[in-house]
């Protein structure tokens, strides 16, 4: 994205080093596959798969940063306990997303999980509001490196490698864990087709050591390192929104379909007239969809979306070819006559016109 240079980190030198060949994209090391984008597909979707999260994280100190997040972002955090997690959203005084964010609460200080394109936005954003507080914003990116690990085979995966104190961990929370003599903090979270999944943080000596422990005693399981291209045909497939392509000023948490985020009943924060009313008043314009083309194609940037009749229908945010649906697939805002599943429409792209098919999430073959 322009304007963001972003720096490798050590799991990508590691990768680099062991013959994987990345991609450089704005300074950052980037692998569209490890062995196969089929394979790591087929981790994700039936076995165990790991990959590392290029998030921004932010250490907040100071008695008052936990009552700041939870008066200016879009979920109750008050109550949040110690070794506890919950994601909420920061909106603007239109209810448009700034960022989706996970705060993490060790107590004496939270980390703030959030998107790497948007993290020098995010922090302007809070540091807006600290005026009396006693709240201190840091940018510790460099000290943690973030590790997701999902599938149906997750949860099994990481008691081989952890021991059955995996089983303590309730969703929404996390331990410190060593195992191995390697220290790293795991958390637990449901995912959306109701497995256990879980994020690993840790400082980059003993995340490498994680992941060389992984790739050595894998057993019996399906698991593999999942690149780029795969994650995105999951993700999409999924309807899992990303900054910057889904998660923007553009949009409200109503038409991305992250209201799970968002409290109606804690009270004001930032946007929050606006997200109500329109949760009220019925009059969300448009929601978040999977769609599904009829020929390959590459676009570059938001592509738009029209109807047999020529009128604007909605935008393409995000696509990729998937080899479980054997053709083209994505993800974007559809105006909300058009959201039934199986509605035509056209997709015009660099002069061509391509037909397009609005899907419900999970997308399917057919």
């Amino acid at each position: 994205m322009p304007g963001i240079e972003l720096k490798p980190t050590p799991i990508a030198d590691y990768f680099e080093s062991i013959g994987y060949q990345p991609e450089i994209v704005n300074g950052r090391k980037i692998f569209r596959k490890f062995d196969s984008v089929e394979g790591e597909i087929n981790s994700l979707v039936n076995g165990a798969a790991l990959r590392e999260i290029n998030a921004a994280i932010i250490e907040l100190k100071g008695k008052d940063a936990l009552d700041l997040m939870h008066r200016i972002s879009t979920n109750s955090l008050k109550d949040l306990s110690k070794e506890s997690f919950k994601r909420t959203i920061f909106t603007n005084e239109r209810g448009r997303i700034i960022d989706l964010a996970t705060i993490v609460n060790f107590g004496d200080h939270q980390l703030m999980i959030s998107s790497e394109f948007h993290k020098e936005k995010v922090i302007k954003w809070i540091e807006k509001y600290v005026i009396m507080d006693d709240v201190q914003v840091n940018d510790i990116n460099g000290k943690y490196i973030l590790l997701g690990l999902l599938g149906p085979q997750a949860d099994s995966f990481i008691t081989l490698v952890c021991g059955n104190v995996v089983n303590d961990i309730k969703p929404g929370t996390f331990k410190a864990v060593r195992s191995e003599g390697i220290i790293f903090f795991l958390a637990k979270q449901i995912d959306r087709n109701g497995y256990n999944k879980f994020y690993i943080l840790a400082d980059s000596i003993n995340s490498l050591e994680l992941m060389k422990y992984m790739k050595e005693n894998k057993g019996p399981f399906d698991f593999n390192f999942v690149g780029e291209d795969a994650y995105s045909v999951y993700r999409i497939t999924n309807g899992i929104p990303s900054a910057p392509n889904e998660m923007n000023d553009q949009y409200n948490p109503h038409e991305t379909r992250l209201l799970d985020y968002v409290s109606f009943t804690k009270g004001c924060y930032i946007g929050q007239e606006v997200i109500a009313r329109l949760d009220t008043y019925d009059k969300v314009q448009k929601y978040l969809c999977g769609i599904t083309f009829d020929e390959t194609f590459q676009v570059n940037g938001p592509a738009a979306l029209f109807d047999e009749k020529g009128l604007e229908a909605g935008t393409v945010t995000s696509s990729i070819f998937s080899s479980r649906c054997k053709k083209q697939i994505g993800m974007g805002y559809v105006k909300r006559a058009y959201t039934e599943g199986g509605t035509e429409l056209l997709l015009k792209n660099n002069g061509a016109t391509v037909r397009a098919k609005v899907e419900k999430f999970p997308i399917r073959k057919r």
